[in-house]
């Protein structure tokens, strides 16, 4: 079973009685939401609680993560989601819709932590899913509940004395090596305990001041603030000021340096590094030299946490020690410097990862931009705030292009896109490039009428300006749109153009390679194989001597359908299972499906037309988060037809629809396993889930892994006696090609 939790930095203690109520909480109910004052631990006892029912496999499709405390705009809601999810979806669809069509069927529970700022878009999206999901149980964790039918409130306390007694004692051990409190303070510590009212943040960070105070000095510290406060009774002080009390006497415990960086620390949303920290956070009273010493001693604090990650090394601030940092920084009066400093970070952040992307640092590039995601976002948020700002944010967004077109963010890339273009800036270069980005995700969306719209104002803007670049990406992904909407000759037309515009201005990148290797899939459709295979052979030497993996894998594509065509199975095998990778680390699903596509008709013609159903099944499954399959182009869709034809012929319709089902249930990450030679009969294919497998084989529609006779496959994995010979003849007549007309293929 799948699940997404993260690891628990530090051993969870106590709550057995709180996560046995929850427990049973969640299996009357399909909606639980644990409540609470900030730092009594909801997070912590619900993903808990999750981590238990992953354990024991009580949901077929696992348990996922939605973390939302840096989500500010509520439209972003869906999207978070969906990434929580891990789903990629190319196709112009509303997210909600696709969050609806896939968790229709799935058996998950879905734990959404830190809704509070956005909780009436939470409650709405959580209530529709309910009700169209029937499989789907969700256990949220906020400071309020989220109010919607059939909702079961679990309002967390703080910890019992003795549980919390247990949590500042192991706590303490690791802020002093391993020392625990001595004999003669367990007494002092059950009062400290008493005194923070066992909440566990407020123990947390209390136990991170023994590496400098006694147990003793702690009490009496806390003491007197807490007699300041309340004017000596200490009855009177609430459970949601104690832990903001104990923030506060945390907060004046620190050294003027260690306030100050934690004051501008909570300008950053999500996880943020060291380097950007050290251009960020310095300044007056904070010089550049110190703040890896100041950042060490809020982490030996329990003020900031540390993650490792992919990568690397990575810190954040728990939110209710962010909030308390924020407030600060604001009557400092210098917020707005800092934000602008964050902004203007990622700004050059993202410019440095657009050129990184044409490189050997490709996939490190990919993995980067998705940790700072969150990040980002709050950039184009604060820059859309200001009028005089709003081309930053066009320009971040289209800079930005390799992200939503690489790795596989084509939705919410509209959603910035959009945005960013409806706001009115007076640097063209910026609205330019957003234009021609939005053109490009519109056409890999199959949205034609949003592709030309965008492309043209891109071009007629571009040639009034004499902006020569911009106009060559306009004429290139228009030359795009010719290509997957059948007109070959225009598609070469202007891929052409594009590509003489892009050598003028010595342009030269992962697009300008994609504009080579479009222009040789629209000459071999034309029927100039040769011309198309030596095309993307120098796209691929350009591509190695640059490191570039992207755009290498669509020309890897088209030299193994050439293989392909000229009768030369194995090196097409080779070939695309090369691409596949790529695109799959890439979560490239465009060419990930396209690539299963010509795998299927490689396994048909090497006599497996078992597997080449299965294939097909599984890309069938894929191509609704694409858009129309096969771009609903008819070459492009030529191969697919030789592909069922040539199989139902071997298999009968019978047994190729039963083997096509049984692919179209394999998930994408396990279809790409199996056609990579790595899951197929070894039980490490992912197909349904336990429960839906069960009712699809009373549905008489479940099938197996095994050959089957005359399938042309011994299950050695080589041919067999049923292999006729026939697909390699007819597959050296080729290059194939699909017309207009009757609607049949032709040679």
């Amino acid at each position: 079973m799948r699940s997404h939790l993260p690891a628990e930095l530090n051993r969870f203690v106590g709550r057995d009685r709180d996560l046995a109520r929850l427990d049973r909480l969640l299996t009357e109910a399909r909606m639980v939401t644990v409540t609470g004052v900030g730092g009594v631990g909801k997070s912590r006892l619900a993903l808990r609680a999750a981590a238990t029912t992953a354990e024991q496999e009580r949901y077929c499709d696992g348990v996922r993560l939605v973390e939302l405390s840096c989500l500010n705009d509520p439209a972003l809601l869906d999207h978070a989601v969906i990434e929580a999810l891990g789903l990629t979806d190319h196709t112009a669809r509303a997210p909600r819709r696709l969050l609806l069509d896939h968790l229709g069927e799935c058996e998950l529970l879905l734990v959404v932590d830190g809704f509070e700022q956005i909780v009436d878009a939470c409650a709405e999206l959580v209530r529709e899913l309910l009700r169209g999901c029937p499989g789907l149980r969700v256990l949220a964790a906020g400071r309020l509940p989220l109010r919607i039918d059939g909702e079961r409130v679990f309002a967390l306390a703080p910890m019992s004395e003795e549980d919390a007694l247990l949590l500042f004692t192991e706590r303490a051990a690791a802020a002093r090596a391993g020392e625990r409190p001595a004999e003669g303070q367990q007494a002092a510590a059950a009062e400290l305990c008493r005194r923070l009212d066992g909440i566990p943040l407020a123990l947390e960070l209390a136990a991170g001041r023994l590496g400098t105070l006694s147990v003793e000095q702690l009490l009496k510290r806390l003491d007197d603030r807490f007699r300041l406060l309340t004017g000596g009774g200490r009855g009177a002080l609430p459970r949601h000021q104690t832990l903001r009390t104990t923030i506060g006497w945390s907060h004046e415990l620190c050294t003027a340096g260690q306030r100050l960086l934690w004051a501008r620390l909570s300008v950053f949303a999500g996880t943020f590094d060291l380097e950007a920290v050290e251009y960020i956070c310095v300044g007056s009273g904070l010089p550049q030299e110190q703040v890896l010493d100041v950042l060490g001693a809020l982490l030996d604090q329990s003020l900031v946490v540390r993650e490792d990650g992919p990568c690397g090394v990575r810190y954040r601030l728990l939110d209710t020690v962010r909030e308390y940092g924020a407030q600060w920084l604001a009557e400092t009066g210098d917020a707005e410097r800092l934000r602008r400093r964050h902004r203007d970070w990622f700004l050059g952040l993202a410019t440095w990862c657009e050129l990184d992307w044409f490189s050997p640092r490709q996939g490190e590039v990919a993995t980067r931009i998705e940790g700072e995601l969150p990040n980002l976002r709050a950039a184009m948020e604060f820059s859309l705030a200001s009028p005089e700002d709003a081309h930053l944010a066009q320009y971040l967004a289209g800079t930005l292009w390799f992200c939503w077109v690489g790795c596989g963010r084509l939705a919410e890339g509209r959603h910035w896109l959009a945005q960013v273009l409806d706001a009115s800036a007076e640097h063209g270069s910026s609205r330019l490039k957003a234009l021609w980005v939005l053109g490009y995700a519109a056409v890999l969306q199959g949205d034609a009428v949003a592709a030309i719209a965008a492309l043209q104002e891109c071009r007629e803007e571009a040639e009034a300006r004499g902006d020569r670049v911009a106009a060559a990406y306009a004429v290139h992904r228009s030359g795009c749109l010719a290509l997957v909407t059948d007109d070959m000759p225009r598609a070469e037309e202007l891929l052409g153009a594009a590509l003489a515009g892009y050598e003028e201005v010595g342009e030269l990148n992962s697009n300008v390679l994609m504009g080579q290797v479009e222009l040789a899939m629209a000459v071999g459709f034309r029927g100039r194989l040769d011309e198309a295979v030596a095309m993307c052979e120098r796209t691929v030497a350009i591509c190695d001597d640059h490191g570039e993996r992207w755009a290498r894998a669509y020309a890897v594509y088209v030299l193994a359908y050439a293989a392909w065509c000229r009768g030369d199975g194995d090196r097409a095998r080779a070939l695309l299972r090369e691409t596949l990778a790529v695109h799959h680390a890439f979560h490239d699903l465009v060419g990930t499906v396209l690539t299963l596509e010509m795998l299927a008709l490689v396994a048909v013609d090497a006599g497996d037309p078992v597997e080449a159903a299965v294939l097909q099944g599984a890309a069938e499954r894929i191509w609704p988060s694409v858009g129309l399959p096969l771009f609903g182009s008819a070459y492009f869709y030529a191969a697919h037809v030789r592909c069922e034809e040539r199989t139902r012929e071997l298999l009968g319709d019978a047994r190729y629809e039963e083997h096509r089902r049984r692919g179209a249930r394999i998930d994408a990450d396990a279809a790409v396993e199996r056609a990579l030679g790595h899951g197929r009969g070894t039980g490490g294919v992912r197909e349904l889930a336990p429960a839906r497998e069960a009712r699809a084989a009373r549905a008489g529609q479940a099938g197996d892994d095994q050959p089957h006779e005359g399938s042309g496959h011994d299950g050695s994995g080589h041919e067999g006696p049923g292999r006729t010979g026939s697909g390699q003849a007819e597959a050296r007549r080729l290059p194939l090609r699909a017309e207009r007309g009757d609607g049949g293929l032709k040679r």
